[in-house]
């Protein structure tokens, strides 16, 4: 009895075996909120008040924060205050055109023919959540949640329909969001503008940004990169690649976030990247937009009354550079669908 005694009170001192961190979601009526264990990946906002649903905070393992905080949180030292929309990251498109709809309020931007969902400046339209589905656990490292959205003009009329389904999956060297959209002409047939302001989106942190001086690296999949102090155009702007990557320096960590277009998109991407620290995927800018890569394309993406457009996306957040984050790996989990 003694000796069991002895072996219980030893067992009771040893510390708890810490629970394996997994992917979890938690809802609520103003966002999503993604974690491993107990670290934030990212926070999707889907709350009435915004003019469409964005990603913030959006972090790197090791809680690096790899987007820019203005202007959800206003007042930090230094930080830059322009284009009010670009929130962190996003997916929207700069000009839709409800064929066959009179617009009762059109854009202040003489350049938009139909609704824009990407700037906020007066006639802008509002991309609603309108529901938020159950969380689908797949393992410990992965989820999956279905979202509805309804693309609106100025006036809140519907033009469009979109399902949206959100997947985050942690990978060796960082967290993979993928987002699976599913757009329905439900209300008429839907033409893409030819505009660069689109589409898939992430604004990096200024001291990331290449236009300052101790900013950080783009890398593209094509092996093109650029430095700090590059200033635009870049070589790798308006042209196709299967991802692009945006690497800084974040606090006292090296960190980065990569867009990554699926190779089976039947429309592929040109890249909307710029050195002041945005970055995005352009499936629908053509000739108009000035894009080098579609320079002899003047077709625009139609989708008619009644069909579907299918497209999809990943967002990648890492530690390290590209190379020991492991971009071009995290691209191959996710073109596999594995």
């Amino acid at each position: 009895m003694r000796t069991f005694a002895i072996l219980c009170s030893i067992f009771a001192a040893l510390p708890a075996l810490a629970a394996e961190p997994e992917v979890t979601a938690k809802k609520s009526k103003e966002s999503i909120e993604f974690k491993f264990g107990d670290e934030l990946i990212a926070n999707y906002v889907v709350a009435p008040t915004a003019a469409k649903p964005y990603f913030w905070p959006l972090n790197a393992p090791g809680g690096a924060a790899v987007t820019r905080g203005w202007p959800m949180v206003k007042g930090t030292a230094g930080e830059t205050t322009d284009h009010i929309h670009q929130k962190s990251a996003w997916f929207c498109h700069g000009d839709v055109i409800p064929v066959g709809m009179v617009l009762k309020t059109k854009s202040a931007d003489k350049r938009v023919e139909g609704v824009d969902f990407w700037s906020e400046t007066p006639g802008h339209g509002k991309m609603v959540c309108v529901e938020v589905g159950e969380i689908k656990i797949v393992s410990k490292t992965e989820m999956s949640v279905p979202t509805k959205n309804e693309w609106r003009t100025a006036d809140g009329d519907k033009i469009l329909d979109e399902t949206r389904t959100i997947t985050v999956r942690k990978l060796p060297q960082g967290y993979l969001i993928v987002l699976d959209v599913d757009f329905h002409a439900s209300v008429c047939p839907i033409r893409f503008g030819d505009t660069k302001e689109g589409s898939l989106g992430v604004r990096v942190p200024d001291g990331t940004a290449l236009q300052n001086k101790n900013g950080g690296r783009i890398t593209s999949s094509d092996g093109k990169s650029s430095v700090a102090g590059a200033k635009d155009n870049l070589p790798i702007w308006g042209v196709a690649a299967d991802w692009h990557d945006y690497t800084g320096t974040v606090g006292d960590k090296t960190a980065g976030i990569a867009i990554f277009d699926d190779t089976k998109n039947k429309y592929r991407s040109v890249w909307h990247t710029r050195a002041y620290g945005l970055m995005a995927a352009n499936p629908f800018g053509r000739a108009k937009s000035g894009f080098p890569g579609v320079k002899e394309n003047k077709e625009l993406v139609t989708i008619s009354k009644g069909e579907h457009l299918k497209l999809r996306y990943g967002i990648y957040t890492h530690g390290g550079d590209a190379k020991v984050g492991e971009v071009a790996e995290a691209y191959g989990v996710f073109g596999s669908g594995k």
